[in-house]
Formats: C-alpha cells, sequence, structure tokens
C-alpha cells in the first residue's frame, strides 16, 4: 500500500496550517511549523496568487492529510457523504471522525493519528469485545473501544493515561482512563469537529 514516506513537518508546511501529525511534539517549540510557517522548498516564501481551484485543492488536500488517507479512499468517502441523506460536507467529516483510528486518537490512547493507525493494525484494541485490526472501520453509538489485557503493560499504553489526563475526549466519546476503556455515546457533529476545516470548499472541488 501507498504510504507517506517523507518528513511530517513538511506536509504542515505544505499545507500552511498545524495538522497535528507528531502529537505532542506538535505543541513544543521544535514544531517545524512554528519554526518556518512558509512552504518547503527553495521558493517557498515567495507568495503566490492563488486561483479558486488552487484554494479547494490545498483544503481537500490538508483534511486528507490530516486524517492520513489517500485519493482514492477520500474520494470513496465524499461518494458516501454525497449519497446520504442530509449536508454532503457534514456527512464527509462525519465518516472521517468515526474511523477507528480517529476514535483511538481522540480518546487519547495514541499520541497521533498515525500512532493510533499502527496500534489498531497491530491488534491491541477491542470492538465491542472483539478484536480489531481495520483502522478504516467505522464505529456506530454505543460501541466500546477497549485495550486488550495483554497489551496494558505497553509502554505507549502507559503513556495514554497522561495523554488521557492532559487532553480529555470531545463530547460523542466517554473514555475511562483508569481502566483503559472508551465508548461511543453518540455521532459526532459538525461543533465535535474542532479543526479549522472548510468544508463546503472540498464539496465545490469534487462537485466540478
Amino acid at each position: 500500500m501507498a504510504r507517506y514516506t517523507e518528513a511530517k513537518c513538511r506536509i504542515c508546511r505544505r499545507e500552511g496550517a498545524k495538522l497535528f501529525l507528531k502529537g505532542d511534539r506538535c505543541y513544543t517549540d521544535k514544531c517545524a511549523y512554528e519554526r518556518r510557517p512558509y512552504a518547503p522548498g527553495q521558493h517557498g516564501r515567495i507568495r503566490k496568487k492563488m486561483s479558486d481551484y488552487a484554494i479547494q485543492l490545498r483544503e481537500k488536500q490538508k483534511t486528507r492529510r490530516m486524517y492520513g488517507i489517500l485519493e482514492g479512499q477520500f474520494r470513496a468517502y465524499f461518494q458516501r457523504a454525497d449519497m446520504k441523506t442530509g449536508v454532503t460536507g457534514e456527512n464527509l467529516l462525519s465518516f472521517l471522525e468515526r474511523r477507528m483510528d480517529n476514535v483511538i486518537y481522540r480518546l487519547g490512547f495514541a499520541n497521533s493519528r498515525n500512532q493510533a493507525r499502527q496500534l489498531v493494525r497491530h491488534g491491541i484494541f477491542t470492538l465491542n469485545g472483539r478484536r480489531v485490526t481495520i483502522p478504516s472501520m467505522q464505529v456506530k453509538v454505543g460501541d466500546v473501544i477497549e485495550v486488550r489485557e495483554r497489551n496494558r503493560q505497553s509502554p505507549i499504553i502507559l503513556e495514554a493515561q497522561q495523554v488521557i489526563a492532559r487532553r480529555g475526549c470531545p463530547a460523542w466519546l466517554e473514555v475511562d482512563g483508569e481502566k483503559l476503556k472508551g465508548k461511543v455515546n453518540a455521532l459526532p457533529t459538525r461543533e465535535d469537529v474542532q479543526f479549522p476545516i472548510n468544508e463546503q470548499l472540498i464539496v465545490e472541488l469534487y462537485s466540478k
């Protein structure tokens, strides 16, 4: 499967926004975007006038890269969101938020979405009592996510308890840091997506 292997901080600089791809490091002075808040490359400092298409494209790329998914997957999410009743842009964000790897990150069991994806693939979590290894799996209301008993002493999981206490979790989720268990209490709404995303630009891009 294709994957990005270059420096993740270059992505944030390219998109002109912090995407928090490196977890807690993004909150420190070591964050590359804080030190060099311009596009990477020889001509990164030059300001260019962007066309409407370029603005829409950058918004789509920013959102896709933040959730760490490929173009084909992202387009498939958009098609599902477009067919579903309701506002297409909000449906799209709901599908992205309900990905298993994103839920693990939101619960605080991982320091970044990339780390969450690795942990899910390694089978560290259970969904409603069953071991799960698919990061793209969609959670539903009432689903219970829990760290497997055999993995609870892992250094990454032990660190997660500190992340949970420091970061908290969105209102549509519930987490028990001591038991390393989380629950989906509701479907995510537009207000639950705290990162500044203009989903209407993405809808306009794919509607051309």
